[in-house]
C-alpha cells in the first residue's frame, strides 16, 4: 500500500510540474432569448455548438453556456454558433480577440413572430462523457416544483419516496440504489450529505434552481469518493444572468402556501449581487386515511441566501455567498394536537424536529498568464447542521460541522489541447455529535472525520469523435485509512448521430446510520448495532448509447442505458429477521443492483413534445445469509409525459403518467395477523397534470398531483396503539401516503 500511495503522489507531481504552454484559446458564453409569454428573457444555452466556419472543428458549451474553443484557423475567421430552436449566428473573430458572448435569437417563420420549434426542457448533453441529464428551468416549471424532492415528477431516471408515513421525510433513488450513494451537489461542491440527508431535498426552493444534472455512473475524481452511482448536481440561479426581480407563489388544497422572491443586480462591470429568499408553510392538521395520525407534518421553513459574483475577463472570476434556513416540523396523532400534548408523551403520540441550518461558499477560478487552456480553481465551504428531533419516545440529538476544499488545476499537456490534465487537492473536514436516547438506553455516536485527499485526471478529446477520461484518486480517511477511487469514462461519436458511452469506477462512503434511517425512528424497534460499521465500497460500471433521428421531419431520441453496481462492503439494516428489531452489520454475501433503461423523445405534432419510458431494476442484498431482493425497490418504472405549447408560447399543457412495479416488503408473517402486509406491494399508476397560461411578465398555473388519487392503505402498523410492545411502525412505506392535491400558482418577473 505505501508503494502505491507513493506512486499516486509521484504521477500528481510529475504531472502538476510540467511546464504547460499552449495554443491561444476563444472563450465565450452563449445564451438564448427565451419566449416568456409577449417578451424574451436570456438564459444560458447548454450544449450550443460553436464550430469554426468551413470546417468540422468546434465544441459544445457547458452547462452555463461556456465554451473555450481552440484557435485553429488563420484570422480573421468566422466560428458559426447553433442550438436546436435557434436561428444560427456567424461571428467574425479578428486577430487578437479572445473572448465573444452571443445571443441567439429564438427561430421564426417568414412574417410571423411565433416560435418554429421549442427548446426540449430536458435532454442528455450530447458532449458530455458522461451520460448526463440535464433538467432546464422550462422542464422544472412543468410541474409545481416546490423544492427538489419535486424536480423529478417528468423524468425517468430517478424515483423519490417517503421514508416512512409520519415525518414527511424523502428520499431519492438513482440506479435502483438509495440516493445516499450518489453525490447531492450545489454547483459542483457537496452539500446535501450527513445529517442533512433526511429533510435534504426540501432545502433547495424549486424557483432557486436553474438547471439540474443528472450524471450517472461512477462520477469524476474531482468531487470526491462518495459518488457510487452518479451524481446530481443543483446550478442555482445566477446574479449576472437572472431577472432583476422574479417571485413565485404557490398554494394547495392541503394548505401548504409557499413564497419565493429572488432578486439580482448588477453593481457594475464587474460586480454582481443576488438574494434568494423562500418561505413555507403547512399548518392544515388532515388525516385523510383514516389512521388517527397526521397524513403530513405541520412545517414552517425560511432560508435565505445572499450571493455575489466578481468577474474580471481573462484574470479570474469568483463568486461566494452564505445561507440561513430554519425549519420546524410537528406531527403525529391528531389526538397529540387536540390535547395540547408534549412531545414524549405517555399516552399520545408526537414528534417534531427543528433544523438550523448554515452555510458559507466561496468558488474561485484563476486564468494562468500566458498560458489561456490553463487555470487553478477553488471550492470553499462550511456547513453548520443542527437537528433536535424526538419522535414518541425516541429522542435524537444531532450537530454536523463540515468543512470542504478542492484545489483544481487545469492545463492542456506540451501545448496540445487534445490532451488536458486536471490535479489537485481537497480536504474534508467532518465533526458529528449524535446522541439516541430510546426506551432501550442511551446511544452516542460522536465522532471527527478528517480525509485529505489528491487526486489527478487525463482527458483525450479528438474534436467530437472521441474521448476518453482516465483518473485516479486517493483520500486518507483518519478513521478508516486509504481510499483508492480509480475511474474511467469513454464517449465515442460512432456517427454525427449515434454516441455511445461507457464507465467504470469505484467509490466509497462512511454511513451515517441514524440520520439516514430515521424512518425506523418512527417506529417501537430496538436498533441492535451487531458489529462496528465498516465504509461501504462498491465498483459501478456500465455504458449507454444514444441515437438521434428524425421522425415527422422533427428532432427525436432514443437511448439505451445498463449499469450495475457491486458492492464489495455494505451496511445492511435488517428489518426482516424479527419485527421487535433493525439489525445493523456489514454484508456478508453478495449485494448488487442492475439498472436498465429505454427512452425515446420525440415530437408527434409541432409544440408537442412526449417522451416515454421503461426502466427494470433488480437489486438483491444479502440479509441474514440469504440473497433476497431489497425492500422498497419496484422492480420496473415506466413512464409517459406529454407537453403541449401554444405557438406563442402563451399556453401549455403538461400531463405525466408514473407507472411503478411491484416490491418487495419486508417480512411481517410474525406479527399477529391483522398487522401482516403482503409479500410484495401492487402495481400502481399515478398522474401528474399542469396548465400554465403566460403574459407579458406574469405566468398563472394550476395542477393536480397523484391525479388517480392513489394510496397505500393503513400505511402505519399498530396506529391504534403507537406505545404498544413492538407493534407500532410507521417504515412500511411502499406508495403514495397522501390522495389526489390540487394546486395554483403564479410568477412575476422584470427583466
Amino acid at each position: 500500500m505505501n508503494t502505491l500511495i507513493k506512486s499516486i503522489f509521484f504521477l500528481f507531481l510529475t504531472l502538476l510540474s510540467i511546464s504547460l504552454f499552449s495554443q491561444e484559446t476563444l472563450r465565450g458564453r452563449i445564451y438564448g432569448k427565451e419566449p416568456h409569454g409577449d417578451h424574451h428573457h436570456e438564459i444560458f444555452l447548454a450544449g450550443a455548438n460553436v464550430v469554426w466556419e468551413g470546417t468540422t472543428s468546434g465544441v459544445a458549451t457547458d452547462e452555463n453556456g461556456g465554451f473555450n474553443l481552440r484557435i485553429t484557423q488563420n484570422l480573421p475567421h468566422a466560428v458559426v454558433v447553433s442550438f436546436m430552436g435557434y436561428q444560427s449566428d456567424t461571428v467574425m473573430i479578428e486577430a487578437g480577440q479572445s473572448r465573444i458572448d452571443v445571443v441567439l435569437e429564438p427561430s421564426r417563420q417568414l412574417d410571423e413572430v411565433v416560435v418554429a420549434s421549442r427548446r426540449p426542457g430536458a435532454h442528455v448533453s450530447s458532449m458530455e462523457p458522461i451520460l448526463t441529464n440535464v433538467i432546464t428551468e422550462n422542464e422544472l416549471q412543468r410541474a409545481a416544483c416546490c423544492n427538489l424532492s419535486e424536480a423529478f415528477e417528468t423524468n425517468a431516471s430517478v424515483d423519490v419516496s417517503f421514508t416512512d408515513a409520519v415525518s414527511g421525510a424523502q428520499q431519492i433513488q438513482l440506479l435502483g440504489l438509495a440516493g445516499t450513494y450518489g453525490q447531492i451537489l450545489t454547483e459542483n461542491t457537496p452539500t446535501i450529505r450527513g445529517l442533512g440527508q433526511p429533510y435534504g431535498l426540501g432545502f433547495i426552493p424549486g424557483p432557486w434552481m436553474e438547471s439540474i444534472h443528472i450524471s450517472k455512473g461512477a462520477g469524476s475524481v474531482v468531487n470526491g469518493y462518495e459518488s457510487i452511482t452518479g451524481q446530481i448536481n443543483v446550478e442555482l440561479k445566477k446574479p449576472e444572468s437572472s431577472d432583476m426581480l422574479f417571485y413565485n407563489f404557490y398554494g394547495n388544497d392541503f394548505g401548504r402556501l409557499e413564497s419565493s422572491l429572488n432578486l439580482a443586480t448588477r453593481l457594475n462591470e464587474q460586480w454582481s449581487t443576488m438574494v434568494l429568499a423562500h418561505a413555507e408553510i403547512l399548518e392544515n392538521q388532515f388525516d385523510h386515511n383514516g389512521d388517527s395520525f397526521l397524513d403530513h407534518p405541520l412545517m414552517r421553513k425560511y432560508n435565505i441566501v445572499n450571493r455575489y459574483r466578481y468577474d474580471r475577463p481573462g484574470v479570474m472570476e469568483s463568486q461566494f455567498g452564505f445561507r440561513v434556513m430554519q425549519e420546524n416540523r410537528r406531527g403525529g396523532q391528531l389526538s397529540f394536537f387536540e390535547n395540547g400534548a408534549d412531545i414524549g408523551s405517555p399516552n399520545y403520540y408526537g414528534f417534531g424536529v427543528k433544523t438550523d441550518r448554515y452555510e458559507a461558499f466561496a468558488r474561485t477560478g484563476f486564468f494562468l498568464p500566458g498560458q489561456p487552456d490553463g487555470s487553478i480553481g477553488t471550492q470553499l465551504s462550511f456547513i453548520h447542521h443542527n437537528h433536535d428531533s424526538q419522535y414518541g419516545w425516541n429522542e435524537y440529538l444531532g450537530r454536523q460541522n463540515t468543512l470542504y476544499a478542492n484545489i483544481i488545476y487545469e492545463n492542456s499537456i506540451a501545448r496540445n489541447p487534445d490532451h488536458r490534465i486536471n490535479a489537485g487537492f481537497s480536504f474534508l473536514f467532518d465533526d458529528y455529535k449524535e446522541n439516541l436516547t430510546a426506551s432501550d438506553g442511551e446511544s452516542n455516536f460522536d465522532r471527527i472525520e478528517s480525509v485529505p485527499g489528491v487526486f489527478t485526471q487525463y482527458t483525450f478529446q479528438r474534436h467530437e469523435k472521441f474521448t476518453g477520461i482516465l483518473g485516479v484518486r486517493a483520500d486518507f480517511h483518519n478513521l478508516h485509512g486509504t481510499f483508492f477511487s480509480p475511474r474511467l469514462h469513454i464517449r465515442a461519436g460512432l456517427t454525427p448521430n449515434t454516441i455511445l458511452r461507457a464507465s467504470a469506477g469505484k467509490g466509497y462512503r462512511v454511513p451515517n446510520m441514524l440520520a439516514e434511517n430515521t424512518g425506523l425512528l418512527v417506529s417501537n424497534r430496538q436498533l441492535v448495532f451487531v458489529e462496528e460499521i465498516n465504509p461501504e465500497e462498491a465498483w459501478n460500471y456500465g455504458g449507454s448509447i444514444t441515437q438521434s433521428f428524425d421522425i415527422f421531419g422533427r428532432d427525436a431520441s432514443f437511448a439505451l442505458e445498463y449499469y450495475r453496481t457491486d458492492f464489495v462492503n455494505q451496511l445492511i439494516v435488517d428489518v426482516d429477521t424479527d419485527y421487535r428489531f433493525a439489525r445493523f452489520y456489514n454484508l456478508n454475501g453478495k449485494s448488487y443492483a442492475n439498472n436498465s433503461q429505454a427512452e425515446l423523445k420525440f415530437e408527434p405534432a409541432l409544440f408537442f413534445e412526449v417522451t416515454a419510458a421503461i426502466r427494470f431494476i433488480d437489486v438483491k442484498t444479502t440479509i441474514n445469509d440469504e440473497l433476497v431482493k431489497k425492500p422498497f425497490v419496484n422492480n420496473y418504472k415506466g413512464l409517459l409525459s406529454g407537453s403541449w405549447a401554444s405557438r406563442n408560447n402563451n399556453w401549455q399543457v403538461d400531463l405525466t403518467g408514473q407507472f411503478n412495479g411491484k416490491s418487495r416488503i419486508p417480512d411481517t408473517s410474525m406479527l399477529p395477523g391483522h398487522y401482516q402486509m403482503p409479500a410484495e406491494s401492487p402495481a400502481y399508476l399515478i398522474m401528474h397534470g399542469q396548465i400554465t397560461r403566460r403574459w407579458q411578465n406574469f405566468d398563472l398555473y394550476v395542477g393536480g398531483e397523484n391525479l388517480t388519487n392513489y394510496k397505500q392503505h393503513n400505511p402505519i402498523i399498530g396506529a391504534s396503539n403507537p406505545f404498544g410492545e413492538n407493534l407500532f411502525d410507521a417504515s412500511m412505506i411502499w406508495g403514495p401516503i397522501m390522495g389526489r392535491m390540487f394546486y395554483l400558482g403564479l410568477r412575476y418577473s422584470i427583466q
